[in-house]
């Protein structure tokens, strides 16, 4: 690489803004392209997508919805564990072919009871348990007109006229005792009528409708969620509901969080991806020192909302930090092995390209699923647009919340290192997913790659200058959305 007359301990930081994609040889079509990828050693998505773990931006509705889409949702941690495991719980029973972590009544319970979990939970049914056998269904009907005070016991459909199935059950056999027998929901027993689990029409019917989903051994939605390396008992309660846990530290390269990380590893069952991480020497480090290391999340300091450049002046651009990292697994003959997630500077399908191309497995974007209609933050309309809330981590909106304040090393615990403020409207997780992923295949139909492996092969960089940069811009014209001057007007 060229170091313009620099010192040797001198690098250049390489950002998405400073390089292009050079055209190449093409033999495939965009719609020929496959976009699956690996975003740790385990598991596969189907789009290289992944959002960031920032409570402006993925609690269970988004990652409920992009994993619909083939992507992986990584829930935040600024909250309570519960909260936090409530929403793995809520993904993990957004559809399944069979339910098995089933929310239960007994029968004793009030009519009130019922109704208010059923609200909560967003369900429509609860089967009735009593020293784990199943008694008798509830559903949102029976209770819809019922005293509040009254006993499930007497509202419910008893045991003997339900219909129910052995654990066994495939889905075309599952699908055939519901449309026989004109119901929404089959329980499965053992032999000795003890719940085992729950299918549901709903369940069934969504499994066609999102044929791109990503999902575990049991067709549960896949999910991820981020923690802190230094609260092992988060750790331990998560790994119970989603697949991946991803540590959500501002610098990972550190003696103390790596001691904390080993042990998280050797204390849970999900796959772990470290980071952040930001340079060659951290990679090495990360990888050599720490067993298990399922993937790594790297880029320090490129987020939209993040000031740690500004304030500290220290920083590992996204693009660097894919380089960096792809130096390093290749010296330690890990690369393609452990992917890479570019976490940071995410602006649009072209980023996205030159990232992979570079290197990385998958992105992990904030702003731009920030303004999607699953998003958690508030919508709000400014003068005639619409605009969603959006605010760093490191944020004082964020730092306010008790849960966030072990994501920073210690010295930047006295002075915020990101800002508030709002990201426009963009629709549905899916309308984003639909736009990023032709720009995506178009850049690799452009290259010449029918798959991201082909893409790490194939790819050409150039370096562009800043007036280059300006020049394959749209320029030196006045959009619908910019004000004409009065002189200008005819």
């Amino acid at each position: 690489m060229y170091n313009f007359g620099l010192p040797e301990n001198f690098k250049i930081a390489l950002t998405f803004n400073d390089v292009i994609l050079l055209p190449g040889w093409t033999e495939v079509e965009p719609r020929e392209i496959d976009l699956s990828t690996y975003v740790d050693k385990n598991h596969k998505l189907n789009i290289p997508f992944v959002s960031s773990p920032m409570d402006t931006v993925t609690e269970a509705d988004l990652a409920i919805a992009l994993a619909r889409e083939g992507g992986l949702g990584v829930l935040h941690r600024n909250c309570s564990v519960e909260e936090q495991v409530e929403m793995a719980r809520k993904v993990k029973r957004a559809e399944a072919f069979v339910i098995r972590d089933v929310v239960t009544i007994t029968p004793d319970k009030r009519v009130e009871d019922a109704r208010r979990i059923m609200e909560e939970l967003n369900i429509h049914g609860l089967p009735v348990v009593s020293s784990g056998k199943l008694v008798g269904l509830v559903t949102s009907r029976d209770i819809r007109y019922s005293e509040p005070n009254l006993r499930v016991s007497k509202v419910m459909t008893p045991r003997e006229r339900l219909i129910v199935t052995h654990p066994g059950v495939t889905i075309d056999e599952a699908k055939k005792i519901l449309q026989k027998h004109k119901i929404e929901k089959l329980p499965l027993v053992d032999d000795k009528d003890r719940l085992i689990g729950l299918i549901t029409y709903k369940d069934l019917e969504l499994k066609g409708k999102y044929p791109n989903a990503v999902r575990d051994e049991n067709g549960r939605l896949l999910v991820a969620a981020a923690i802190s390396p230094f609260d092992l008992e988060r750790a331990k309660k998560l790994s119970k509901y989603v697949d991946i846990l991803v540590t959500d530290v501002a610098h990972f390269h550190n003696k103390n969080v790596f001691k904390a990380t080993k042990k998280i590893i050797k204390s849970v069952d999900s796959d772990v991806i470290v980071g952040n991480l930001g340079t060659r020497e951290a990679v090495l480090d990360a990888v050599s020192d720490i067993e298990d290391v399922s993937g790594l999340r790297v880029g320090i300091g490129s987020g939209s909302i993040c000031t740690t450049g500004i304030v500290t002046r220290v920083a590992a651009p996204t693009l660097f930090a894919v380089l960096e990292s792809v130096s390093a697994l290749k010296e330690l003959g890990a690369f393609g092995r452990i992917p890479i997630i570019a976490d940071g500077g995410i602006k649009n399908s072209g980023d996205i390209a030159v990232a992979l191309a570079a290197g990385a497995s998958a992105v992990m974007m904030g702003n731009l699923f920030a303004g999607t209609r699953e998003s958690p933050g508030r919508l709000i309309a400014i003068e005639g647009r619409y605009y969603k809330e959006y605010y760093g981590m490191g944020s004082a909106r964020a730092r306010a919340k008790r849960m966030a304040l072990d994501r920073y090393s210690y010295p930047s615990k006295e002075i915020e290192e990101g800002i508030e403020g709002w990201v426009p409207y963009r629709g549905t997780v899916s309308d984003l997913v639909k736009e990023l992923s032709a720009g995506l295949k178009a850049a690799m139909g452009y290259v010449g790659a029918k798959n991201i492996g082909e893409l790490w092969v194939k790819s050409r960089f150039a370096i562009i200058l800043p007036t280059g940069f300006y020049e394959i811009r749209p320029h030196d014209i006045v959009t619908p959305t910019q004000h004409l001057p009065r002189s200008g007007l005819l």
